[in-house]
């Protein structure tokens, strides 16, 4: 006899080896298989077959950080220098030790000067040696600044130095450096 409430066969309905099996006396995956083989979809095999897709599909590709090539810094501080000798100091750089979330980290940049129209701050170039574009940002000030600090967000693909340098009024070059631990990486390479 056959359970009309929810529409499965009872034990003693089920068909015997050698007998085939009616529709309606199958379990659900199995008239799924059966409606497949027939080449007909159940609406709801489609619907989970669409799901299934979509939700592959929207699965951001998980990679490795974009490598970085170890001569960009380098590459990047010498063409801003243009062979300059760069002094250690005169620039504070404040950042988390450790930041959570490579995509967003809090970058301060304080740098010693009077800001007078002889002795001004430039500019204010920052450099991360482990990202794909090792130059993140360069920031113009002038005299009427009135103080050289600036505060922005950047993006880190992994850990390492982030590297600061001031460019001064009269051509000489300031640096400081702050190492940051990135736990959950930026710049992410999509190929």
């Amino acid at each position: 006899m056959v359970d009309t409430s929810n529409g499965r066969a009872q034990p003693d309905q089920l068909a015997q080896p050698n007998q085939l099996a009616q529709p309606d006396q199958l379990a659900e995956s199995d008239q799924l298989a059966e409606s497949s083989r027939l080449g007909r979809l159940s609406r709801r095999a489609v619907l989970a077959g669409v799901a299934g897709s979509a939700a592959v599909a929207m699965t951001p590709a998980i990679s490795a950080p974009a490598a970085a090539d170890d001569g960009l810094a380098a590459d990047a501080i010498k063409t801003l220098t243009r062979g300059a000798q760069i002094k250690p100091g005169r620039v504070t750089v404040v950042m988390p030790e450790l930041a959570e979330n490579g995509n967003t980290v809090a970058l301060t940049v304080t740098v010693d000067s009077p800001m007078t129209a002889a002795d001004h701050v430039k500019a204010i170039h920052v450099i991360a040696d482990k990202n794909p574009i090792a130059r993140i940002v360069t920031m113009h000030l002038g005299p009427r600044a009135g103080r050289a600090k600036v505060a922005t967000n950047i993006r880190l693909a992994t850990t390492q130095v982030v590297t600061v340098l001031a460019e001064m009024s009269d051509g000489q070059y300031w640096s400081g450096a702050q190492e940051v631990i990135v736990t959950l990486a930026a710049c992410m390479d999509a190929g």
